[in-house]
């Protein structure tokens, strides 16, 4: 039946109208199944929610990060146009005669039919070369462990997109012909593609092509109908999920977790055990997760053999909500079911180290480590279960504010022969220097504390130390799930640290140094926090520190990812490195955004590696060896203790140093020795 026609344009508006409800049911119980998550608000500062969609969405900044970004680059704005080319599609079905250049004139409907053409024939390339990544090189990030499913799936969609472009170059190219043929019908030259595959249907009559029309136009209608229907139980269900979830991303630093009200006597648990308990943006991140795999491709846990997947993990925690989110839709309750054990293994969850790869790389800003974070919270909380070293170390810090067990009385002693002012001696400095745990217990980051008081001297800072009065900031116990703990640390330092009047911190650990300048505001904490890289690189600036000494080494810089990717500190560490004259900086191949983890965040620091195919440290120290540094610059003390143990497994630590960037600024001084 010719479309458009009596009663060919009933039909069509019948199934168009069954298509689009079926799509919009469907559609209702997946919001329905959000709204059995916990409260947030993130609807706040629209102006740059949209924007964010712009960028991050029509632009697909993130990407295009990667060179195969580009062909989903193509794929997306190809079928934008498709979806454009569609509503004309779907208008002459409704109504003969209906067509773009008499409501937006014939030079725009060229212009538009053009570019048709084009992205379309970029759209089948791009497909082409999806197909052959998926089917044949078959990468590392786009397996499964249902591997069938998911190319099944992946091979139906991308097939019905390749069947929508055939068809649609079919109907224009036959559209073209009656076109020719009938005076008035206009079909724009501009779409080339369209005019150069008429030339299979020259010579028919005009009644086959009306008929070869008719076909196309069903099947191409048809098609789009099936694959409206079909996007909410596929893998593209990112489609309707990604723009939302983009819109309600966090506006929060990455470094800062959600704070739990322990004082509220109604709540019953805490942390995440069933999947209602997470909040509805966390569960939107589900729908948004696009399979790309470029979590789990940047994972340390996961290079080296954890259990871990981010992509699997996201992946299973969709389909527990969609089959027992229904049924808590429809019984009032579902299978007793907790997330860790039966959706997740508990070694996929103590597999993390936060490191913040996955989410550094989502294009969909999908929000993984809050959701392992909240899983930990409620095993470490309401569960008591925890790998058995951790028991050891959550004991230390509350007897004595330190993962070591210390004497916390003893926390000052490294600076002593030091010109180190306490506060209580000296309260009217301008800059504390939070020492942290390493720097005040481990032989390694007491050298770097005594480096960087050195430094500052030689920079004539006003400086002072809490001495015995410093307590753990508790970042490493947040993590690893003890909020309770972790509040108890935050709220004491807080004081301590206020009491004095205290504007302006500087510290050398990243991890304290995200603590402090990003989740202390929780707690009171309003102050200026520095990383001694970001304070060093200020000072170099200022002209107060002028490196001298040649230090004719070959160096590669470990960023932190609790420097870098959670707080964007990558060119300050390099700065302070190129002042140094005669060191030649050598970049690895995991650098900056895309730094590899050396293992110790997340609580990782305290607990055994035993599973997997390599230890991440090692891992590490294997990327920095390929380039024969002599050096290794660190800006962590958990990075120098993590590389300096994956040298002594390859048997390198005679030919190869770890160095903090303190030590070696000390080293180009005048003043060093």
């Amino acid at each position: 039946m010719q479309p458009g026609y009596f009663p060919a344009n009933l039909l069509f508006g019948v199934i168009l109208l069954a298509a689009v409800a079926f799509f919009l049911v469907t559609v209702h119980k997946l919001y329905r199944l959000l709204r059995l998550g916990q409260p947030e608000d993130r609807f706040d500062q629209i102006g740059r929610r949209v924007r964010g969609v712009a960028t991050f969405v029509l632009g697909q900044r993130r990407v295009v990060r990667e060179p195969a970004g580009w062909g989903h680059f193509f794929i997306f704005w190809g079928f934008i146009i498709i979806t454009v080319g569609s509503v004309e599609t779907f208008g002459a079905g409704l109504y003969h005669g209906f067509a773009y250049w008499q409501v937006l004139g014939k030079p725009l409907t060229a212009a538009l039919y053009l570019l048709q053409d084009l992205l379309c024939a970029g759209v089948v390339a791009a497909l082409g070369v999806s197909l052959y990544r998926r089917f044949l090189i078959k990468p590392e990030r786009l397996r499964f462990c249902d591997q069938h499913a998911a190319n099944l799936d992946a091979g139906v969609i991308i097939g019905l997109i390749l069947l929508l472009i055939v068809l649609l170059f079919g109907a224009r190219a036959v559209e073209y012909r009656l076109a020719v043929a009938q005076p008035g019908r206009y079909f724009p030259q501009s779409a080339f593609i369209s005019v150069a595959l008429s030339g299979w249907f020259a010579g028919l009559p005009q009644a086959d092509l009306e008929g070869w029309y008719s076909f196309f136009w069903w099947a191409h209608t048809l098609v789009i109908l099936g694959f409206l229907v079909y996007i909410p139980f596929s893998k593209h269900l990112h489609i309707l999920g990604a723009i939302p979830n983009v819109f309600c991303r966090s506006f929060h630093p990455l470094g800062e977790l959600s704070k739990l009200d322990l004082e509220d006597e109604s709540v019953e648990t805490y942390g995440v055990a069933r999947i209602e308990e997470f909040t509805w943006k966390q569960l939107l991140d589900l729908y948004a997760c696009t399979e790309c795999g470029r979590c789990s491709e940047n994972c340390p846990a996961h290079l080296t053999g954890k259990p871990l997947s981010p992509k699997e993990t996201i992946h299973h925690l969709k389909r527990h909500l969609l089959s027992q989110g229904q049924l808590l839709l429809a019984q009032g309750e579902a299978k007793e079911m907790p997330l860790v054990g039966e959706v997740c293994l508990p070694d996929e969850i103590w597999s993390c180290t936060t490191c913040g790869n996955c989410m550094e790389h989502c294009p969909v800003f999908i929000e993984h480590i809050p959701k392992f974070v909240d899983l930990r919270r409620n095993l470490v909380l309401m569960e008591s279960s925890f790998p058995p070293e951790v028991q050891t170390v959550l004991r230390n810090w509350e007897t004595n504010s330190n993962p070591w067990g210390l004497a916390f009385a003893t926390r000052g002693d490294w600076a002593q022969g030091l010109q180190v002012p306490t506060l209580a001696e000296t309260p009217q400095v301008e800059f504390l220097y939070y020492v942290g745990c390493a720097g005040s217990f481990d032989a390694r980051g007491q050298k770097v504390a005594a480096a960087m008081v050195q430094l500052l001297n030689h920079a004539g800072v006003s400086f002072g130390i809490l001495g015995a009065e410093e307590k753990c900031c508790g970042e490493t116990a947040r993590r690893i799930g003890n909020e309770y703990l972790f509040q108890a640390m935050a709220t004491e330092l807080a004081e301590t640290i206020n009491g004095y009047g205290i504007k302006k911190i500087i510290t050398t650990c990243p991890h304290g140094y995200n603590c402090l300048k990003n989740e202390y505001p929780q707690f009171g904490g309003q102050w200026e926090v520095y990383h001694h890289t970001e304070f060093l690189h200020r000072l170099l600036q200022e002209g107060r520190l002028t490196p001298w000494r040649p230090l004719d080494k070959k160096l590669t810089f470990h960023d932190s990812c609790y420097l870098g990717r959670y707080n964007g500190l990558y060119k300050e560490p390099r700065e302070l490195l190129k002042a140094i004259p005669s060191l030649r900086l050598l970049e690895m191949e995991r650098h900056r955004q895309k730094s590899f983890c050396c293992g110790a965040g997340g609580g990782r620091m305290w607990m055994e590696e035993t599973l997997g195919t390599q230890k991440i440290n090692e891992a590490r120290t294997d990327q920095a060896l390929a380039l024969e540094p002599e050096l290794i610059a660190v800006s962590c003390p958990f990075c120098a203790i993590m590389l300096e143990d994956g040298l002594k497994a390859r048997e390198q630590e005679a030919a190869v140093q770890v160095c903090d960037l303190a030590e070696l600024l000390v080293q180009a001084l005048e003043t060093g020795e």
